[in-house]
């Protein structure tokens, strides 16, 4: 009951209701509040006319209304006729729900005696306007003031068990000592239990399984409830409500009856309106409480996703630092890298510095130590000693100075690292790096009311999830072959609606789809379960005929402008089920023979029905008929006088339980079986020339002779 704790506060004050009284427009209002709202009019803008109260506006003219309205656009609150000189304004205040509440105005009495007696309210200011503080209509009272309107017992009611309700808790009446909190009570017995005291003197069994318990809080209402107070009329105090004026949409008494006031108004007993309306307001309570179930469980849902989000954000928060991690360790590895081969190029340098230093220290000692010798051996005083080395030393000299002057001196390594890392792509990948669609399609959901069977054709219609963000590439539509077995594909392509023909007749498909993305393939969608016709309908197909052949009547009609057998085929192919469908000859000229049967969808088009291997077929002139197939006869009819004429009707039979086809020329079957071992797909076909015309007949039910799987439907011997 705590969600009806606002319907039972005042709209101004923001308390619940005292003394709440209805006003025209249906809202209601505290008696008190009402006289705090009301709002002092000039005396020209108060005729009688435009007087208004809660009983005397019929089906309250809001039109009229509008035109006396006092509130502002510019404040949307409530005006005081400011503009008038004759009714000085008054200072509002807001009232806790936000309404613009103006005190009352009361003119001082020139005479003292004319002061109202203590205790008693000040009279209402002649020519006085209220104006609904939830809807903002307005009306003048009239000479009766606040009094004119009817006062809401039924809500005065509704407060008081309201509060009562919310008062303290009911004790146990049979506890002993320190009474427990009760917890029910007891109708008959009128004695409020708690559980211990509820299961020792009061048990579930014998007599007093009978009577009825109920919580202590309706209970205490019950024990409280007075007698239904009897209402009376706003206009005769002294007179019972007892009738209901429909026009007016309000109870009156017998004396409003009486004076005429609603003497051409439709007026009905008040307790059948009462039992009516409440059957009314009970009906339109169980669709708004089917609303209020379904808003819980959309509440539900609701707060089960905000636990999801949360969930899923977790989950996906740890799922983003592990790839960022794992975008660091890659590279930190590459770090490593790189700093080995930038170590590996400093070890070089330095062991190629390194060795020529050496080599160069090497050779400077053997120089220096030859530079030496030499300056001792040109000290020598003695020539023939001298000229004995000079020219060794001379070639020594000279040998070695060409060794030094071989690039010997030149640094075999700079000091330079040739190496530039080239981070360029990877940090305008980095500045990139942002979310992608990572996840696949949800599953599709089948649009039942835009799926459909035609014929031997079904269509399926399909869309997205309404809160899927997820792209999608491309849906997958796949069929059963109508019979229990696999699935297989029909469709793939962006399109969210597909018709796929050629399915076998009476027969039951289960069909799904699904949708893809970059990311891969979704869950499937429901499986729909689709029945195609029992019955089949087709025409003959233009597409297959040859030139020769002439279609009309919606190519139902076909005949030829060649003398030569032309072929045409219906544009429904059969491989499963029985079916069974007639044609009439309109017109037979000159003895022609035209063929009859089914055929491959590859057969020849510009000889007799039947000449080549993939058509089986009767043909007949008008004496007789033949079967053939592959250009031979077989199974030749035992009748001689089946031949036909203008207005003649022929048969076709097709039974793919047995594998069989049956011919007919005027409801008589003609000769036995006609061909047996009949697999795979056919379609009806004939072939004609210029003299026959042909009407195809389809949706024909089996004949009553025929029963499937007979092995001889007619018991006929040859």
């Amino acid at each position: 009951m705590d969600e009806m704790e606002e319907e039972l506060k005042c709209p101004v004050c923001g308390s619940f209701y005292r003394e709440p009284i209805i006003l025209p427009c249906s809202h209601n209002i505290c008696l008190a509040c009402a006289r705090n709202i009301l709002v002092q009019t000039p005396d020209a803008e108060s005729p009688q006319s435009s007087r208004a109260s809660g009983s005397g506006v019929s089906d309250y003219d809001y039109l009229d209304l509008d035109k006396m309205s006092l509130y502002s656009e510019a404040d949307s609150g409530y005006g005081s006729y400011g503009g008038f000189v004759s009714a000085p304004t008054t200072p509002c205040q807001k009232s806790p729900n936000g309404v613009r509440v103006f005190p009352p105005t009361v003119p001082q009495p020139p005479q003292q005696h004319l002061l109202p007696q203590p205790g008693s309210l000040p009279p209402i200011p002649r020519n006085s306007c209220i104006t609904c503080p939830q809807c903002h209509r307005s009306l003048i009272l009239d000479d009766r003031g606040l009094r004119g309107f009817p006062k809401n017992r039924v809500l005065e009611g509704v407060v008081d068990r309201y509060q009562q309700s919310k008062a303290a808790a009911l004790k146990c009446q049979l506890c002993e000592k320190s009474p427990k909190e009760a917890t029910v009570m007891c109708e008959q017995c009128d004695v409020f239990y708690c559980d211990p005291c509820r299961l020792r003197c009061h048990p579930p069994r014998g007599p007093l399984a009978k009577h009825r318990l109920v919580p202590p809080a309706q209970g205490r209402i019950s024990r409280r409830a007075s007698p239904r107070k009897i209402s009376t009329c706003t206009e005769h105090e002294l007179e019972n409500l007892s009738m209901y004026c429909v026009q007016c949409k309000t109870p009156v008494c017998y004396q409003c009856l009486e004076e005429g006031k609603h003497g051409t108004h439709e007026v009905k007993a008040l307790g059948a309106m009462w039992k009516l309306h409440k059957g009314q307001l009970s009906q339109a309570l169980n669709g708004l409480s089917d609303r209020a179930t379904e808003a819980k469980e959309f509440l539900v849902q609701l707060r089960n996703s905000v636990q999801h989000i949360q969930e899923n954000g977790v989950e996906f928060e740890a799922c983003l630092v592990a790839q960022c991690d794992a975008l660091i360790d890659a590279l930190n590895r590459r770090k490593a890298q790189l700093l080995a081969r930038v170590n590996k190029e400093h070890e070089h340098k330095l062991k190629v510095v390194r060795d020529q230093i050496s080599h160069c220290t090497v050779k400077l000692r053997q120089t220096t130590g030859l530079m030496e010798y030499c300056l001792e051996v040109i000290k020598e005083n003695d020539p023939s000693g001298f000229l004995q080395i000079s020219d060794a030393l001379i070639r020594r000299v000279h040998m070695t100075e060409g060794q030094w002057g071989k690039g010997t001196l030149t640094p075999r390594m700079t000091s330079d690292f040739d190496l530039t890392l080239d981070s360029g792509p990877l940090l305008q990948t980095i500045h990139q790096l942002d979310f992608v669609q990572m996840k696949v399609p949800a599953a599709p959901m089948l649009q039942l009311e835009e799926c459909c069977t035609q014929n031997n054709s079904a269509t399926l219609s399909w869309k997205q999830p309404p809160l899927s963000t997820i792209t999608v590439d491309g849906y997958i539509l796949e069929l059963d072959d109508g019979n229990g077995g696999p699935f297989r594909e029909v469709y793939v392509g962006t399109e969210t609606i597909c018709t796929v023909d050629g399915l076998h007749f009476n027969s039951t498909y289960k069909s799904r789809v699904k949708a893809f993305n970059a990311s891969g393939v979704g869950q499937y969608s429901k499986t729909l379960i689709m029945q195609t016709s029992e019955i089949a309908w087709f025409t003959f197909d233009p597409a297959s005929a040859h030139p020769d052949i002439i279609l009309s009547n919606d190519n139902l009609t076909v005949t030829c402008n060649s003398y030569d057998d032309r072929v045409v085929l219906g544009n429904s192919g059969f491989s499963r089920g029985v079916h069974y469908w007639e044609m009439t000859i309109d017109r037979y000229d000159n003895h022609p023979d035209p063929a009859f049967g089914i055929a491959r969808g590859d057969v020849l088009k510009d000889v007799m029905l039947g000449k080549d291997d993939k058509a089986w077929a009767m043909y007949v002139d008008n004496n007789r008929s033949w079967f053939m197939h592959n250009n031979s006869h077989t199974n030749r009819p035992c009748r001689t006088d089946g031949g036909i004429s203008k207005g003649s009707t022929i048969g076709v039979l097709l039974d793919f339980s047995r594998g069989i086809v049956i011919f007919l020329i005027n409801d008589e079957q003609q000769g036995p079986v006609a061909f047996e071992g009949l697999e795979g797909v056919y379609y009806p076909a004939i072939s004609i020339n210029r003299n026959v015309q042909v009407t195809l007949h389809t949706g024909l039910p089996i004949p009553d002779f025929y029963t499937p799987g007979e092995a001889d439907p007619t018991g006929s011997v040859c």
